[in-house]
């Protein structure tokens, strides 16, 4: 096995206790999840998913619709760690760890397969995927971060894909942007979508480092990676069907039912 897919499934939330377990247009967060990661290990072949939880309630959920599971560590302060607890857990190597966030319920199997792919193949030490925004949807980003500024990251990279900085505010700025606007379609804005693979060598290490100055400060765990010198590479991929970063709140699973309800299930595409 080149690659584990992990989820990590966590139980506690302030704001939607039993996250995993909540059903979305009748289908568990946890099981939508883990038919994704079971997509992209079948596409990239010698590859294989498991749910990493902290929860009876959700390992035994899982086990009775037939998806691998294992117990973690509930005091655990992260999915980065929990990933980690799951390869430990598992007893195997592989040379990549997909770490695909169990409240993203609509991440696209093609998403893992793009960064699991890049963390093979670029020599850097992980990867995340992004989109590079129309600038209709850069406005409509701004008016998103001008209601609620710390949801949404974007980054800038260099000329290979490697990633310089990731913010919660919106980066680079643009100086003559009346003029890039002109110029067409797409802008120079790059929408960081929350998925990470790590070369497992580079995953002990980060999560044996303390947590970063500027990870504190934004709020972005990747930060850590940047400020201790390692690399990710940064891989462009096409908008989610289902546009919404993650499971956060009651309104999240109601506004996830309507965007099923109009573009369709993706697990039955």
């Amino acid at each position: 096995m080149r690659t584990l897919i992990v989820v990590p499934a966590r139980y506690a939330s302030q704001r939607l206790p039993g996250k995993p377990l909540v059903q979305i247009a009748g289908r568990s967060m946890v099981s939508r999840v883990a038919a994704m990661a079971a997509k992209a290990a079948a596409a990239l072949g010698d590859a294989e998913s498991v749910v990493a939880t902290d929860d009876a309630r959700i390992e035994a959920h899982c086990r009775e619709l037939g998806i691998p599971a294992v117990m973690t560590d509930p005091a655990l302060p992260s999915g980065t760690d929990r990933a980690l607890a799951a390869v430990d857990a598992l007893g195997t190597s592989p040379e990549v760890v997909v770490n695909l966030q169990g409240d993203s319920p609509f991440t696209p199997p093609e998403h893992v397969v793009a960064v699991a792919t890049a963390a093979r193949e670029s020599g850097a030490d992980a990867a995340t995927p992004y989109v590079r925004l129309t600038w209709e949807a850069l406005d409509a980003f701004r008016l998103h971060k001008k209601e609620t500024p710390f949801s949404g990251t974007t980054l800038v990279h260099d000329r290979d894909g490697r990633a310089l900085w990731f913010s919660k505010n919106l980066i680079p700025a643009m100086r003559k942007e009346a003029a890039l606007r002109a110029a067409g379609d797409p802008s120079p804005v790059c929408r960081h979508i929350g998925l990470y693979a790590y070369r497992l060598e580079a995953l002990r290490t980060y999560v044996g480092l303390p947590e970063g100055r500027y990870e504190q400060l934004e709020g972005l765990e990747q930060l850590r990676l940047l400020e201790n010198g390692m690399s990710i590479q940064c891989v462009e991929v096409e908008p989610d069907r289902i546009a919404i970063p993650g499971i956060d709140t009651a309104e999240d699973v109601a506004l996830a039912e309507r965007l099923v309800a109009r573009f369709g299930d993706p697990l039955e595409v």
